[in-house]
């Protein structure tokens, strides 16, 4: 059975518009990952990208010193953007919950409903199994780099 997010362009475009700060988990020092892409990508839009990581946690990746997990990450953020396995949401999601995001994303490939339902019990925006760097550029969102 394939999942299909519900949200709208629109409702993609004002989620994306309402967050300035993202805590980016799995967080990879590899340009050729994903998550390293979509880091660079969305700091080129303006955003600040906390990334975590508990293999480079204390180091730097673009600018930005990585966290070992969400727990110990030194400020709020309005959205956790989640590039792990699905079975692995699980294991963070309650700790994305404490920390009151405005959304919690799972990329492309990341479907977890048990911890979609928990975060929606808490009051988070999910989306899941899309990308925000896919979204902005099929939207064309940010062509002015400010957030």
């Amino acid at each position: 059975m394939t999942f299909i997010d519900p949200h709208s362009d629109q409702q993609i475009s004002d989620i994306l518009h309402s967050v300035k700060t993202i805590a980016l988990v799995g967080a990879s020092d590899k340009e050729e990952r994903a998550s390293y892409r979509v880091m660079r990508f969305m700091q080129s839009k303006g955003f600040k990208i906390i990334p975590v990581s508990p293999r480079l946690a204390g180091q730097t990746l673009l600018g930005e010193t990585v966290h070992a997990d969400l727990k110990s990450l030194p400020c709020p953020v309005d959205m956790v953007d989640l590039f792990v396995n699905s079975e692995r949401v699980l294991p963070v999601i309650d700790d994305a919950i404490a920390l009151a995001p405005k959304v919690v994303w799972m990329q492309i490939g990341v479907i977890n409903q048990e911890a979609a339902e928990r975060a929606k019990n808490a009051g988070i925006d999910v989306v899941m199994d899309r990308c925000p760097k896919k979204e902005i550029e099929q939207l064309g969102l940010f062509t002015q780099a400010t957030v």
